[in-house]
């Protein structure tokens, strides 16, 4: 999955900010909780969250990934 963001992000500049999160780190295993409690469940791994809303549990195709957040950049 995170080649295929390395991969789009690119085409964004600066203008997109994104972060991984590595579970195995105490940092990311409570960003991991902390997400997984307001899903109201074990957030799905890996997976992708856009602006604190889980956008896809699966690799998404780098054109969906595209199509999302150029939807999320206009409403931005």
């Amino acid at each position: 999955m995170t080649r295929v963001v390395e991969e789009v992000a690119a085409q964004y500049g600066d203008r997109l900010i994104w972060e991984k999160i590595v579970t195995k780190e105490m940092a990311g295993a409570k960003r991991y909780q902390a997400f997984s409690k307001s899903l109201g469940r074990p957030a799905p791994v890996p997976s992708i969250v856009i602006e604190g809303q889980l956008e896809f549990d699966a690799t998404p195709s780098s054109e969906a990934l595209k199509a999302c957040l150029d939807r999320y950049l206009r409403e931005a």
